[in-house]
């Protein structure tokens, strides 16, 4: 499919950067908006000319054929605009930046990309030995989808920049993997899954407005 079909596919279920809004734990968008968005009163606005949309989307192929060069165990299979629905929930899909094979065991897996931008040391807690909740969601959801997948890599460009005496800015890119296995988080995913039927199920289709949920 192409971009606009894309785009009109994602309005009929809940994505992967959208699910943790269920839980309270998007800091961009509230359980309360999403609910909005998908029972269609409200539209959702257009960030895809945002600089860091922009910058991630920009960035996500090059960083896919360096995780290739580092991760040479692994076929990668990367498609443009690639949505993928539950058979069980065919509410629920998902857009993953790229599929993985392990060459050694056949074992399949979800490869997604991250660039973040770190402008606060507040903002590095998020990153400590962990990936962001929301992040972190999206990889349940991933999982929820795809039943056959038994890993997930998340490969993150983090960037932090500031300006030097003369005025220089000094942009710095920290590049970190996070390995997740599907077997490791069966707890997780089956509330995150429990969740995502009750938002869509007792709410959306009802047009039930949902109690607000805030992000900490």
């Amino acid at each position: 499919m192409n971009y606009d079909e894309w785009l009109k596919e994602r309005e009929n279920g809940i994505g992967g950067s959208e699910c943790s809004a269920i839980l309270g734990l998007n800091p961009y968008i509230t359980n309360a908006e999403l609910w909005e968005y998908k029972t269609g009163s409200k539209i959702k606005s257009d960030i895809s000319d945002k600089e860091r949309v922009i910058y991630g989307k920009n960035a996500e192929l090059p960083l896919i054929e360096i995780f290739k060069f580092d991760y040479p165990e692994y076929d990668v299979i990367h498609n443009d605009f690639d949505l993928k629905r539950s058979k069980k929930y065919p509410f629920l899909f998902g857009s993953m930046d790229g599929e993985l094979i392990n060459k050694t065991n056949g074992k399949q897996g979800i490869l997604e990309i991250k660039t973040a931008l770190i402008l606060n040391p507040i903002e590095w807690k998020h990153w400590d030995n962990q990936i962001p909740q929301n992040y972190y969601c999206q990889i349940l959801h991933y999982f929820i989808v795809n039943p056959e997948k038994e890993f997930a890599i998340v490969k993150a460009q983090i960037t932090s920049i500031k300006e030097n005496e003369t005025g220089f800015k000094q942009v710095k890119h920290e590049t970190r993997h996070y390995y997740f296995e599907r077997s490791k988080c069966i707890q997780d995913i089956s509330y995150l899954e429990e969740k995502e039927i009750e938002f869509w199920n007792d709410f959306v289709l009802t047009k039930k407005r949902p109690a607000l949920l805030i992000a900490a």
